[in-house]
């Protein structure tokens, strides 16, 4: 007898139909064969998935046994393949009617005592599972919350083989999971706030243009300035996620096992800060089996490389072209995947290697020499893709000791709230132009067009600081960003200048 079943498998970060069909017959010796290019993962589910059936009181009958995964020209891993296999021999052998199940779409690990673990993965395949028009998915309780994320399909939360078995059976009831859907994303909020930043207003208005146009952002200052400080608060004054984009975000971390048990949606933007000894494959992603990096676990949200120096030199210009795409695409001699990697750019460094060139309270030790070898660790293509580059100075007595800041990130937000509402109105039915860190070409003509004296104005800062074609685009995408927060129609001077003062490292060479 043949039994099929729907369940799924993972490319990048979506998920494609696999059909096992299970092959039961007592015809010739006993042997259990499973073809479809399974991986190391799914060639050992024999041993898991026979040993669950015995714990589970169900008894196999002798015979030749074939698992085909189709389509059997593509790449399957993982162990959700466990949970479909026992149902699948079940029915082939008659100890289950393969009528009871059709219509359902499974995805489960399996202990060797029958129960059923979660997978990572499980929200791409709720969605295939919708696309499919399934009945219903059976998914471990810890996978439950993730799965009804995706409203219009039917899950249910299954604890052992046994209780599965007896609820395809109709011996048993399930009530399905509840849907989720936008749940828990209006409430979601940072809980780090600008208030406890005592000082450095110029960098807090640097990152509140950053968060206004989605612009990367580079600081610059001695050690225990509060760069880090400043950065990790970043989150708390962008936008809040939009369901869309919690579901890519959520997608991500759904494949590459972040996802917490019980979790659904990633609520909040994420923050993430590799330390500067990551490898090119845990920065950008990759590996044998391609997995999403920090630059795809930033998506939608902020990646944060801290010392920016010390980082690979490698590793930061494989940085390049996610920065510019807002994509991972990772190619291999078997397949070719593509990760989402739309993040905003933060990152610190130090003026020296000792650290306290700018900081007037301590004395540097470092030659002219050894700041430039710093300073050449850096490519200027890596750079041209920041556009603001802050000094963030040693914090002062007067500011440490006055009571917290007035500058909190409830005010920022709304700022920058205000700002992305000019954006989505001007950029409407632009898919590929989010906001004003996206302005290239004609866009850039039409939207950020200078009057006479401001172009006279650019005409002198460009000659006075020898700036590079890419630093003046970078200036007035900047300078549109700042129009914007003050909700004005056409670029002025003083959006003009501000921008220039947002960019330290073409005024002057620390």
């Amino acid at each position: 007898m043949i039994a099929q079943l729907a369940c799924g498998a993972l490319h990048g970060v979506d998920a494609f139909r696999v059909d096992l069909e299970v092959d039961f017959t007592r015809q010739g010796l006993p042997a259990f064969t499973m073809v479809g290019l399974a991986e190391g993962a799914v060639r050992e589910a024999k041993e898991r998935v026979f040993a669950a059936l015995r714990a589970s009181n169900f008894k196999l009958p002798a015979a030749r046994i074939t698992v085909n995964l189709a389509p059997a020209d593509r790449r399957k891993t993982g162990t959700a393949y466990d949970l479909p296999m026992a149902l699948g021999l079940l029915a082939a052998s008659g100890l289950v009617p393969p009528e009871r199940m059709a219509g359902w779409f499974l995805a489960g690990e399996l202990s060797l005592g029958g129960e059923i673990k979660s997978v990572p993965g499980i929200l791409p395949l709720a969605l295939l599972a919708r696309e499919q028009g399934v009945r219903g998915m059976l998914v471990s309780p810890d996978n439950a919350a993730e799965a009804a994320v995706v409203d219009g399909l039917s899950v249910y939360a299954v604890q052992t083989l046994a209780a599965c078995v007896a609820f395809v059976l109709g011996a048993a009831e399930l009530a399905p999971v509840p849907a989720t859907g936008m749940a828990g994303l209006a409430a979601a909020t940072h809980h780090l706030d600008y208030a406890d930043v005592k000082g450095q207003e110029h960098a807090k208005r640097a990152l509140e243009i950053a968060a206004a146009g989605g612009h990367n952002l580079l600081f610059i200052g001695p050690p225990g300035s509060g760069k880090t400080m400043l950065a990790q608060r970043l989150p708390g004054i962008l936008p809040p996620l939009s369901f869309e984009e919690a579901l890519e975000v959520t997608k991500i971390y759904s494949v590459s096992g972040n996802l917490s048990a019980g979790q659904g949606l990633v609520a909040i933007r994420p923050f993430r800060a590799p330390h500067h000894t990551v490898s090119e494959v845990g920065l950008v992603g990759g590996g044998g089996l391609p997995r999403p990096g920090e630059v795809s676990l930033a998506h939608r949200g902020v990646l944060f490389l801290d010392e920016l120096p010390e980082y690979g030199r490698a590793a930061l210009e494989v940085l390049r072209q996610p920065l510019e795409d807002g994509v991972v695409n990772i190619t291999r001699a078997a397949q070719s995947v593509s990760f989402p990697a739309s993040c905003m750019l933060v990152a610190a460094m130090n003026p020296c290697p000792c650290g306290y060139r700018t900081d007037e309270r301590r004395r540097c030790t470092c030659s002219g020499a050894e700041v430039e070898r710093y300073r050449a660790r850096l490519s200027g293509p890596l750079l041209d893709r920041i556009d603001l580059h802050v000094e963030v100075p040693a914090v002062p007595w007067k500011d440490l000791s006055a009571p917290a800041s007035e500058v909190t990130s409830a005010a920022m937000r709304e700022r920058v709230l205000a700002a992305r509402a000019v954006q989505t109105r001007r950029y409407a039915g632009m898919p590929h132009c989010r906001g004003n860190a996206d302005l290239a070409g004609g866009l850039l003509e039409e939207h950020c067009a200078l009057g006479r004296n401001e172009r006279a104005f650019m005409e002198q800062a460009v000659a006075s600081l020898a700036l590079s074609a890419r630093a003046y685009v970078r200036i007035l995408r900047l300078a549109r960003t700042i129009a914007d927060m003050e909700d004005a129609g056409s670029i002025r001077i003083e959006h003009l200048a501000e921008a220039v003062n947002c960019r330290v490292l073409d005024r002057e060479r620390l």
